[in-house]
C-alpha cells in the first residue's frame, strides 16, 4: 500500500468519527444519502391509560366520644393495629358511676314501694270480699300497685341508662384495623360535640382506591361489552402506581361503577379493589390507576424515528420516488421510553425513516436502506475510528 493511499485512508477515518454522533441528533455524516427505512407492519402491543386516584380503606370508622369528660387514660398509638371491641380511651367516670349507684337505689326503692302496694291491694281485696271496704277503696289501692309498677319501670330505665353512660366512657373500637391520628391526649375535655373526632380506625385489609372515566370512555365500555355489568365482569386486572411512580405489587379489579355522572365534571367514579397484606398503602393516600389495553393490531415505530416539536409529533414518509414528506402522526401518550404507539398517521405498509432524520428536509430524495445495512456501515465507523494511528488495523478495516 502506498503512502499516499494510508494517508487518504486516515484522514477519510477522522472525518467519518469526527462526524458520528448518536442516531437521535442525525446520523453520522456519510457522505451519501442512504437512510435507514422501515416498512410499517402491524403488531401486538400493550397499551395503557392512567388515572388519577384516591385509596381508601374498606371501612374508614371515625371515634367519637359520647359523653363529655375529660380523658384520663389513653389505651393505643397512632398507628397500632387494633380489633373490634379493643378498648381505646377512657374517659373520666367518677360522675357518671355516682349516677349509676343513684339509679340503682331508685330501683329499690321503687320496689320496696310495689311490694307494699301490692300488700296493700291484696289486703284490700280480702276486705272487699267480706264486705268490709267498698270499691273505691280496692281500686285506689290497685291504682297505687299500678303507679308503684310504672315508678319501678321509670326507675329500671333510667339505671339502664346511667349504666350505658358509664359504658361511654371506656370508648373501644367498633371494628378492625389501624389507628389513626389522636388530637386528643390524656387531660383533653372532649364531647359528642367535639369538632375532630377522637381518632379514625380504618380497616386496611383490602384498600379501595377511586378513580373517574369520562362519560365518552364509559358509553364506549358499556356499548362494546353489551352492558354495565357486563363491562364491569370482563374488565381486566388493573394496576396502580403508587406516588413514589413504582407499581404496586398486587393487582386489582374493578368493582362498582357510580349509577350517576358529575354534570359539573362529565365523569363517573369507578372503585377497584387491592389486597393490601403488607399494609403498605395507607387511607388518605393518593396514586394512579393504569388500565392495560392489548391490541393486536398496533403500529408501533421507534421514538428515534419521531420528531417532537413542542406538542405535535412528526415522521418523514417515504415515497415511491424515495422523496421523504414530513408528516404529523399522533401518538399514544403512554409508552416506554423507547417506542411510540401511533394512533393516526400513518398506516400498514407506509415507509419511514428511522435514523438520522434530523438531517432530512421535507421533499428531500434518499436511497433507502435496510436498518440492518445502516447498522453495518456504523459498526464500520466505529472501526475505522478505533484504527486511527494503527496501519495494521486500517488495513483489516479496509480489508487489506
Amino acid at each position: 500500500m502506498t503512502k499516499s493511499k494510508i494517508l487518504l485512508f486516515a484522514a477519510l477515518a477522522a472525518m467519518l468519527v469526527s462526524c458520528g454522533g448518536k442516531k437521535s441528533s442525525g446520523k453520522p455524516n456519510f457522505g451519501d444519502n442512504e437512510y435507514a427505512v422501515r416498512t410499517i407492519g402491524a403488531q401486538s402491543a400493550e397499551l395503557q391509560t392512567t388515572y388519577p386516584a384516591t385509596i381508601r380503606g374498606m371501612q374508614d370508622v371515625e371515634i367519637r366520644p359520647k359523653v363529655s369528660g375529660f380523658i384520663t387514660k389513653l389505651c393505643v398509638k397512632e398507628g397500632q393495629a387494633v380489633k373490634a371491641g379493643q378498648l381505646l380511651f377512657v374517659i373520666d367516670n367518677v360522675t357518671y358511676a355516682a349516677a349509676v349507684r343513684q339509679a340503682r337505689a331508685a330501683v329499690n326503692s321503687a320496689k320496696a314501694q310495689l311490694n307494699t302496694a301490692r300488700l296493700t291491694y291484696n289486703n284490700n281485696e280480702k276486705l272487699f270480699k267480706n264486705n268490709v271496704i267498698g270499691s273505691y277503696e280496692l281500686q285506689s289501692a290497685k291504682n297505687n300497685m299500678q303507679a308503684a309498677a310504672a315508678a319501678l319501670a321509670q326507675a329500671e330505665a333510667s339505671y339502664v341508662s346511667a349504666k350505658e353512660n358509664l359504658s361511654y366512657c371506656y370508648v373501644t373500637s367498633p371494628a378492625s384495623g389501624v389507628i389513626g391520628d389522636l388530637p386528643y391526649r390524656v387531660g383533653a375535655l372532649v364531647s359528642a360535640s367535639s369538632q375532630q373526632p377522637l381518632t379514625t380506625v380504618s380497616n386496611i385489609s383490602t384498600m379501595q382506591v377511586y378513580f373517574s372515566m369520562t362519560e365518552k370512555e364509559l358509553l364506549d365500555m358499556t356499548k362494546t361489552a353489551g352492558g354495565l355489568h357486563t363491562a364491569i365482569k370482563d374488565y381486566p386486572a388493573v394496576k396502580l402506581q403508587l406516588a413514589d411512580g413504582t407499581i404496586y405489587d398486587h393487582p386489582g379489579r374493578v368493582a362498582t361503577v357510580s349509577g350517576v355522572i358529575d354534570a359539573t365534571t362529565g365523569s363517573v367514579s369507578m372503585r377497584a379493589d387491592f389486597p393490601n397484606p403488607q399494609h403498605l398503602l395507607k387511607s388518605g393516600g393518593s396514586g394512579s390507576i393504569v388500565v392495560p389495553h392489548v391490541s393486536s393490531s398496533a403500529i408501533v415505530i421507534p421514538q428515534d424515528a419521531v420528531a417532537q416539536v413542542q406538542d405535535k409529533h412528526f415522521v418523514y414518509i417515504v415515497g415511491k420516488d424515495n422523496k421523504v414528506k414530513y408528516s404529523a402522526v399522533t401518538v399514544d401518550p403512554q409508552d416506554d421510553g423507547k417506542n411510540f404507539i401511533i394512533t393516526s398517521g400513518l398506516k400498514v405498509g407506509d415507509r419511514i425513516v428511522v435514523n438520522g432524520i434530523s438531517s432530512l428536509t421535507d421533499g428531500a430524495e434518499i436511497k433507502p436502506i435496510t436498518e440492518a445495512q445502516y447498522q453495518e456501515k456504523l459498526k464500520k465507523t466505529e472501526k475505522l475510528g478505533a484504527a486511527q494511528g494503527d496501519l495494521k488495523e486500517l488495513k483489516k478495516a479496509f480489508g487489506k
